[in-house]
């Protein structure tokens, strides 16, 4: 037994979701704005899918500059973007992208669309990964960046399967490519879930904390090992599983 495992049997009560079928999936490419916005829960997943062979690509939009209020920007984007290639090896993850978008002030423009549209076709993922982009989410009110990537995202994926949009694409090499499955997490209304139960969790837990400077900014922040597991717990329940990072599944 892995020595993150458990023999606790909290996960044999029957959930209400059904576990997330990727039969078949290859390729995942994971799409966020920020360095350690994967890491509150999607991460832990990663862990789960590339621990089962899957490839998984991130693609940040921008280097977190304007995310720690006491470092300047020069500082502070060389220094995030050293965090979450860290945190991603954590958790199996080599190709790790960034557009180097301004951090703070991202538009959900055509000029992204095309950028993300153009990763999808260089990566060709049979499922794109993003996080929740309601003005409103479970933790609060959700932030101007996250919003954009998301629904840029979701325009992107029909751009990619779309011959006659961004024909530069295609002049560049860059053939059309249908990503036919899109997973959404941190939504409030969840379909599915990936069981995280054991390593996949403890591969979390070191992707959020390889996050040293930005945590180290939010002292107010829970400790990442408290804050996962109670996550993780909260969706195991619903899951039937110790732990369970939950997704809502849209066919593209």
């Amino acid at each position: 037994m892995d020595s993150t495992e458990t023999t606790d049997t909290a996960g044999d009560t029957p959930g209400t979701l059904p576990g997330l079928d990727l039969d078949g999936v290859g390729r995942m490419l994971v799409v966020v704005a920020h360095p350690d916005d994967a890491e509150y829960g999607i991460s832990c997943a990663v862990a789960a899918w590339t621990q089962a062979g899957i490839d998984v690509t991130y693609l940040l939009l921008t280097r977190g500059e304007a995310g720690i209020r006491d470092l300047p920007p020069e500082t502070c984007g060389p220094l995030r973007t050293g965090e979450q290639i860290d945190g991603c090896a954590a958790v199996g993850v080599t190709d790790v992208r960034f557009l180097d978008l301004p951090d703070g002030v991202v538009v959900a423009d055509v000029a992204l669309r095309r950028e993300i549209a153009r990763t999808i076709r260089q990566v060709r993922p049979d499922v794109v990964v993003v996080s929740a982009w309601e003005l409103v989410v479970p933790w609060g009110l959700n932030h101007a960046d996250h919003r954009a990537c998301g629904i840029a995202t979701v325009d992107a994926i029909r751009d990619a399967d779309n011959p006659w949009v961004h024909p530069e694409l295609a002049a560049a090499g860059l053939e059309p490519w249908k990503a036919g499955r899109l997973l959404v997490a941190g939504g409030a209304e969840p379909t599915a879930g990936v069981d995280v139960t054991g390593r996949p969790l403890e591969r979390g837990i070191a992707s959020l904390e390889a996050h040293r400077a930005y945590l180290a900014a939010l002292p107010w922040h829970p400790a990442p090992r408290d804050m996962l597991t109670e996550m993780t717990t909260a969706g195991g329940r619903a899951l039937g599983a110790r732990n369970a990072v939950l997704f809502t599944e849209w066919a593209m």
